[in-house]
């Protein structure tokens, strides 16, 4: 029998009906019918109408506990009412200056403010935008052509970034890649200082090295706190840049973001998601000397060509109201830390159901996220093998899509949606009410994959 032709995936088409003709006509115009590849789910993805708080709700009516937390971007939960009127107070005021404006001023004072690396602020569109703009200013500033990446990390989908993330281990280019960028950029595996010392002895050709400081893919392959401190003395031994991508981890981990929490400065750090709160926008922060390869009057008196750099929408006046506001509220209160420990909570409960119902996943994560590994071989595995890197990354990805989708479409047939990895960050707003839906839905659903063979008895 397909995977999509069962009990359970029957049960989500009758409740999913208006999503499913709204996913024939998208078909229709955007490619497999989605706008963001985690979007795509079989048979179709849920169409969501209005969202509050931790719920949102289908074009079906049916209700949400959301951990896709706007893809990590919705610490505060939806519609935040001090975000809202910051956001309708700056629409009637206009949506487009073309023109310089107090807003972007204060947004990138917050920053400032809150990220200790962030020396100066440019902002982008895109967290895929900032992490490209950073690798300009690490080859133009050190003069070296070579970028080291670790293998399985999420840096955005531009050519540099578009390997060796889900598939391409190797570091071969993927389609439309050129395969002299694909050679400028050396994947090497995580974890292992060792490795990445030998790399750096051995060349002097490499710019920087950029880490998701949390882990790959916000965590699901997890890095130590050593491991970061570590990598911050090699890299700075060897006068290599230090690139923090805390687009997910940037003012979700602490205030602060991942840096904050493990105590260490980089050179230059990617931010985006919480810090346009929910709207579009991401940032590069940085030490003076490097961002000063974009200023004018620097440049001019270094004697060297400025590097040039636009975007219609960078530190677009709502984008700016919405992260001023959201800044100001991750400064001011402990919603860092009521999303960590809800997250702790929910690891927790979610490891007990697996526990009771005796299946031998894994439920883990840190700060405000979760993953959940199937553990396909289902051979004894802990939290502290992951942590430790007893599994790598091949092996935290080497799971069943179609086990994953299943997982997915049970957990929404019973109130609760959870993102791709599987798993999902988690927000300041999450309360016990959602917590006990969140168990529930899944020990039901476990128990339906198990009656349908997905899971062996």
């Amino acid at each position: 029998m397909s995977p999509f032709q069962s009990p359970l995936v029957d049960a989500y088409r009758r409740r999913t009906q208006k999503s499913a003709r709204l996913a024939e006509q998208a078909a229709r115009v955007l490619p497999s019918g989605v706008t963001h590849d985690s979007r795509y789910l079989q048979p179709h993805g849920i169409y969501v109408d209005r969202a509050a708080g931790s719920r949102k709700w289908d074009v079906d009516g049916n209700e949400y506990v959301d951990y896709a937390g706007g893809h990590g971007a919705l610490l505060l939960g939806h519609n935040h009412p001090r975000v809202i009127e910051a956001v309708q107070k700056q629409l009637a005021k206009g949506t487009h200056f073309g023109a310089c404006h107090e807003l972007e001023v204060r947004w990138a004072q917050w920053v400032q403010r809150l990220v200790p690396s962030a020396e100066r602020v440019r902002f982008t569109s895109s967290g895929t935008e900032a992490t490209l703009l950073a690798l300009r200013l690490a080859r133009a500033f050190t003069g070296k052509p070579k970028i080291v990446r670790f293998t399985g990390h999420f840096h955005g989908w531009h050519d540099h970034m578009a390997f060796g993330v889900s598939s391409h281990f190797d570091g071969t280019a993927t389609p439309g890649v050129l395969d002299e960028i694909a050679q400028g950029v050396l994947l090497v595996d995580p974890g292992n200082l060792t490795t990445l010392r030998d790399l750096l002895a051995g060349r002097d050709d490499v710019a920087a090295v950029i880490v998701e400081p949390t882990g790959g893919s916000w965590g699901q392959t997890p890095l130590s706190k050593e491991f970061i401190a570590g990598l911050a003395e090699v890299t700075s031994a060897r006068r290599v840049l230090l690139i923090f991508d805390e687009v997910i981890s940037g003012f979700r981990c602490s205030p602060g973001g991942a840096q904050t929490a493990y105590g260490v400065t980089p050179d230059m750090t990617t931010l985006a998601k919480i810090l346009a709160g929910g709207f579009p926008g991401g940032a590069l922060g940085g030490r003076k000397e490097i961002m000063d390869a974009l200023d004018h009057a620097a440049s001019a008196a270094a004697g060297r060509e400025k590097i040039s750099h636009h975007g219609t929408f960078n530190a677009n006046p709502i984008s700016a109201a919405a992260g001023i506001a959201t800044l100001q509220i991750v400064a001011e209160t402990d919603a860092c830390q009521r999303a960590n420990d809800y997250a702790a909570r929910l690891r927790e409960g979610l490891a007990g159901v697996l526990r009771d119902e005796r299946i031998p996943w894994v439920v883990y994560g840190s700060f405000s996220g979760f993953h959940i590994y199937t553990n396909p071989e289902g051979r004894a595995v802990s939290v502290a093998d992951i942590e430790s890197g007893k599994l790598d990354y091949r092996a935290l990805k080497a799971v069943s899509r179609d086990l994953i989708t299943k997982l997915r479409l049970g957990m929404l047939v019973n109130g609760v949606e959870i993102f791709s990895w599987p798993g999902g960050p988690t927000s300041a707003v999450h309360t016990d009410d959602d917590l006990a839906l969140t168990l529930e839905a899944f020990r039901r659903t476990l128990r339906t994959l198990r009656e349908e063979g997905d899971i062996p008895v």
